[in-house]
């Protein structure tokens, strides 16, 4: 077993024997199958206004009237959701005072982070995975493009690792794990506001600065089916960044 996977192993121990991740993915899941569930029936009521007006067999984009809007729904989900997750990851280690053995223990820093972060991404992959039931079940009724549902999950992916990353760092900036919830969720809002902050200064250098510093633009391009190198690359570097200030911030504090 690799110092990776080990810490991995310890932290998903930890995850499943405590209430709170199952705690956590019900409430995550049942907000995400209400809001499908709401956006169908929606989307239903469509088709029968447009059969009445028109007569026959309605057409409609189910894309556009479920999925995009259940995708920029899910994202305010995971803004909750994502910093209960990621709250204990270090803060826990230093409330119960195993911190400083973990530090002086043969795995090295690297591995620590990485085991880590690894270990919650799983998990929320795992219920990312869950949700693919929603499309799974719709194509046995209805006929839908596939594709900007697979760069919308890319999207969920790539933002849901963004904001476990900021979790992280948050995490390891204390020892109180509702603070670091709380400084997680304040950061990633302060991200989410640079959108609209870059919106309203328009077409300005500073509107478009500010407009890609926030994960907003990059994320609906892929929920809208638009693969573009530039936003891969910002998830990519963003997560790289935070990853290596979170190393930096348990390196400095091992020692005190």
């Amino acid at each position: 077993m690799t110092p990776v996977s080990a810490i991995m192993a310890k932290e998903l121990r930890s995850y499943f024997v405590s209430p709170v991740v199952y705690v956590v993915s019900a409430v995550f899941l049942l907000i995400v199958g209400l809001l499908a569930y709401l956006y169908i029936v929606f989307a239903g009521a469509q088709a029968i206004q447009l059969m009445q007006l028109q007569g026959g067999q309605a057409q409609i984009n189910l894309n556009d009237l479920v999925f995009r809007n259940l995708f920029a729904s899910v994202r305010f989900v995971l803004l909750i959701v994502l910093p209960i997750l990621t709250m204990r990851l270090f803060a826990e280690e230093r409330k119960l005072r195993t911190f400083e053995f973990l530090m002086t223990s043969p795995i090295g820093l690297n591995e620590i982070v990485a085991g880590k972060f690894m270990s919650v991404l799983l998990v929320f992959l795992g219920l990312l995975g869950l949700t693919g039931l929603i499309p799974l079940t719709l194509s046995l009724f209805s006929d839908f493009d596939w594709y900007p549902i697979l760069t919308g999950y890319l999207g969920l992916a790539l933002l849901g690792a963004f904001f476990l990353s900021v979790g992280l760092l948050a995490s390891a900036l204390t020892e109180n794990q509702i603070v670091a919830a709380f400084v997680s969720f304040g950061f990633l809002l302060f991200m989410w506001l640079l959108a609209g902050l870059g919106s309203l200064l328009g077409d300005t250098t500073a509107g478009q600065v500010l407009s890609y510093i926030s994960f907003m633009e990059h994320y609906d391009h892929l929920v809208r089916g638009l693969v573009d190198t530039k936003d891969l690359v910002y998830f990519v570097s963003a997560l790289i960044l935070l990853l290596f200030l979170a190393h930096r911030v348990v390196d400095s504090t091992r020692w005190k």
